[in-house]
């Protein structure tokens, strides 16, 4: 037959137990506050390169409706610029610049080109960890035949 004993737990258990809690609680500030900034680093990362990634789209879009604008006969920069305009998201209408090489006649190519500053398109969130958007583009070239 078992036997089961009247066991107490004395008090100083628990004050040992406590005193556990207290350093491992010290230890997760020291790891929350390690991990805190590149979690924080990385997050913004993914905003920037996000935004960065929406606005490259906008620009391939505009250049390619503009190429084939262009593609049509359209032999004036300002409509191909009009164009452009139109199509791009309207925080990316300003420092932007178009070129265009038209084609002489129906066969040859034309290009059109389109280039933004980075700095326009996101905010500059990495500048503290090196990697600043200041000096770098945006930068799209269509080229197709002309009808």
């Amino acid at each position: 037959m078992l036997k089961i004993r009247n066991t107490s737990i004395s008090k100083s258990a628990p004050d040992l137990s406590r005193s556990g809690r207290r350093r491992r609680g010290g230890l997760l500030t020291m790891e929350m506050i390690l991990v805190l900034p590149i979690l924080f680093t990385v997050l913004m990362a993914v905003f920037e390169f996000s935004i960065l990634f929406f606005a490259r789209s906008s620009v391939v879009q505009a250049c390619r409706a503009a190429a084939r604008r262009a593609s049509l006969g359209v032999t004036d920069q300002s409509e191909i610029e009009e164009v452009v305009r139109r199509v791009l998201s309207p925080n990316l209408q300003y420092n932007h610049t178009v070129y265009y090489i038209p084609a002489e006649r129906a066969g040859e190519i034309t290009t059109v080109g389109l280039t933004v500053p980075m700095s326009t398109a996101a905010p500059d969130l990495l500048w503290p960890v090196g990697f600043s958007l200041k000096g770098r583009f945006l930068i799209e070239e269509t080229s197709v035949v002309r009808e």
